[in-house]
């Protein structure tokens, strides 16, 4: 004991000397880094170079001397214009109005300390009686000064933005470790009327901490850096805070109780215990209010369980994984939401025709027993209304409320693998159910577990809504390309039926002409050949493409053609020029028999459809006239080639339109001139077979 009275002192100095040093080191290192901080790393510096000069008088000249209080006063005065600096880092000065005159009255607090503390050392050596009193103003200046100062930096840390704090943090912790230390000090002190010498030595740690804590700022600089401690450290430090405050509240009522005298102590004794007997009672009887309080003390003082930003990267992988180890989309959501409970296995329900929801898929649960009507619509309709996550655990132990009790079905409280039950809630509907089997290591769901389900939950359900969405696109699509090459099919028999018919009624009148006769019978067997082939042709209806050119002699074509119609209606080749272009015969003749065709139903009887063919420059050209109808610049820009929209009784509206696809198909183009009365000019124009190589370099140089 003698031996540690004798060492303590040297001990303590020596504290003091190294809280100097580290002080001085790390007061030059930020004078020289002023990015750190901002405008503050210069009022640091300053501040930690007198705190040095502090620490070096209390380890030299002890921290009772009237230079130590002096170059503390200092210390503290440096500290408050560096908490003003702080404040400047993201301009809140101005916007914090009460800031300033609350430093400057801290400020003043300080001087009037440091005069107060050297006139009561004068006035104490010359009266001994007044030292008692001069101890506790002074001790009383330095507690005002150390709460306000501490106000002071919550302001400071809690009303900065969000980006402001990871500058802030550091410079905040510092000075909550300095002040906050000496209040616990002076308090002390205040409270046994002397200087407690062991808290005394060991301030010059709690100076040493605030170096630290600002040197590993100025490392640091912006990067996030936070201290996460456990859960049990958290409770046993709120345990130990708990505790403290009773102390101090049991040693104020003592205190209160030795001034006021009386009969109050057992009164107050017997109200304590019937109180705490109360309170504990309460909390103990009721299972609601346990649970209340294990949710709140979790929800705001822990560490949440999930790190959120793992679990997201996670969930958006395993839904990525289109098709990864043969998975579908539905066995993929089902492990999306069982990895974040480590649940092993789980099962998938969506609704049916009925609105009843039936097995849709299963992940590593083969032998779960789950019948047709997994779930009837009146249940789902519980889920629907309120989002309810079910623990099935609590069901089974009747721990739930009646009517979750009833939602959920009698098969799966059979089933104990099955842990919960998760609604999949896409726009307030249900469009589906995920069942979770039991985690190797069970454990009770609370409200995190529930948050986080849900919300999972609401975004797999956006997903099979999604999926549901492109399926039913996609049929629609194929009903679409159904229905339009029944359309073409319809528009290619309708055009044999119209030239049928046209051959009937005329064979009324020249029967007996022979050349009639020849004429006839070689539209018959076009039109026979034609239906023939139309079966062959159907898959090109879906798709206009073409897959090789091949030269073809535009002129025998329309030569063709305008043969086939000699019989039903005057169509005239009035030039038929030589010209080899890049297509596809059977391709061309459709297009011009379409044209050809809608020429002659726009003409009046005896009205003439002409041919021409001839080659210009590198393309040749193919133009079909007549002096019909006509049609209106608006018709021809909107309505002429949209599909299923026709001007015609019956009509289908996709000649024009499978003519122009036809002709872009073998990379040419079809102009169309009309007015009304007058007639229309259809001019295709089709690259030379003998110049597509020129126009492929032409058009490849044009591009670089």
């Amino acid at each position: 004991m003698a031996l540690a009275t004798t060492l303590w002192p040297g001990i303590a100095a020596l504290l003091w000397l190294i809280a100097a040093a580290a002080c001085g080191v790390v007061a030059m290192w930020l004078w020289r880094l002023v990015e750190r901080f901002g405008r503050a790393c210069t009022a640091l510096a300053l501040a930690l170079a007198v705190t040095g000069i502090w620490a070096l008088s209390s380890g030299l000249l002890g921290p009772a001397s009237t230079v130590t209080a002096l170059t503390e006063a200092g210390r503290n005065l440096g500290w408050l214009f560096a908490l003003y600096r702080l404040f400047a880092v993201d301009g809140r000065l101005d916007s914090v109005q009460p800031v300033r005159p609350m430093l400057f009255a801290l400020g003043f607090v300080e001087l009037v300390q440091g005069f107060a503390h050297a006139l009561f050392d004068a006035a104490s050596a010359a009266e001994t009686s007044l030292a008692a009193y001069a101890f506790q103003t002074v001790t009383l200046l330095h507690l005002l000064l150390q709460i306000g100062g501490l106000v002071l930096v919550h302001n400071l840390y809690v009303g900065a933005r969000a980006e402001t704090r990871l500058l802030l943090r550091w410079p905040a912790a510092a000075l909550l470790v300095l002040w906050g230390f000496d209040l616990n000090y002076y308090t002390v002190a205040y409270l046994t009327y002397g200087t407690p010498e062991v808290l005394a030595a060991l301030r010059s740690v709690a100076v040493l901490v605030t170096a630290l804590l600002l040197a590993i700022g100025a490392l640091t600089g912006r990067k996030e850096a936070s201290l996460r401690p456990s859960r049990a450290v958290t409770f046993q430090s709120l345990s130990l805070m708990l505790i403290g405050g009773y102390l101090v509240s049991m040693v104020a009522v003592a205190q209160w109780l030795s001034w006021s005298g009386g009969n109050l102590t057992a009164s107050l004794q017997l109200g304590v215990l019937a109180a705490a007997t109360v309170l504990g009672v309460a909390v103990l009887a009721s299972a609601r209010m346990r649970g209340w309080m294990q949710v709140m003390l979790t929800k705001h003082l822990f560490q949440h369980r999930y790190d959120y930003r793992t679990e997201w990267l996670r969930f958006t992988r395993t839904i990525a994984k289109a098709g990864s180890a043969g998975t579908t989309l539905n066995e993929r959501i089902i492990r999306a939401l069982a990895d974040i409970t480590d649940s092993p296995a789980g099962l998938l329900l969506t609704p049916g025709e009925g609105g009843q929801l039936e097995l849709a898929a299963r992940w590593q649960w083969p032998t779960a027993e789950v019948p047709a009507v997994a779930l009837s619509q009146g249940p789902c309709r519980f889920f629907e209304q309120g989002g309810y996550v079910a623990d099935l655990d609590e069901l089974r132990g009747g721990r739930a409320s009646a009517e979750a009790a009833a939602a959920v079905p009698q098969w799966l409280l059979d089933d104990p693998r099955a842990w919960a039950l998760v609604p999949l809630l896409h726009f307030e509907q249900l469009v589906g159910m995920i069942v979770l089997a039991r985690p190797p290591h069970a454990r009770k769901l609370d409200w995190e577990d529930f948050d986080l389900l849900r919300i999972a939950g609401q975004q797999l359900a956006s997903y099979l809504a999604e999926h549901a969405g492109q399926s039913a696109l996609a049929e629609a699509g194929r009903f679409d390309d159904f229905n339009r090459r029944i359309a073409f099919v319809m528009h290619d028999i309708k055009n044999l039926a119209s030239q049928l018919s046209l051959l009937a009624r005329n064979a009324e009148q020249h029967s007996d002409n022979p050349e009639f006769q020849r004429d006839m019978l070689i539209t018959l067997r076009n039109s026979s050949d034609k239906l023939h082939t139309l079966l062959s042709r159907l898959s090109r209806y879906g798709s206009s493409a073409i897959e090789t050119l091949s030269p073809v002699a535009a002129d025998e074509v329309a030569a063709r053609v305008a043969a086939q119609f000699q019989s039903l209606h005057h169509v005239q080749l009035v030039e038929a020029a030589p010209c080899r272009v890049a297509g596809q015969a059977d391709s061309l003749e459709q297009v011009l028999v379409h044209l050809v065709q809608n020429a002659i139903d726009a003409s009046p009887d005896g009205a003439p459809v002409f041919l021409r063919v001839a080659c210009e420059g590198l393309s040749g050209v193919i133009e079909v006239l007549d002096s019909g109808t006509g049609m209106s610049a608006e018709f021809v820009r909107s309505r002429l080639f949209k599909p299923f929209d026709s001007s015609k009784p019956g009509g289908f509206g996709i000649g024009a339109y499978e003519a122009r696809e036809l002709v872009r198909a073998m990379r040419g183009r079809l102009e169309v001139e009309s007015r009304e009365g007058l007639g229309s000019r259809f001019t295709i124009h089709l690259p030379l077979f003998d110049a597509v190589e020129l126009i492929d370099t032409l058009a490849a140089k044009r591009v670089a």
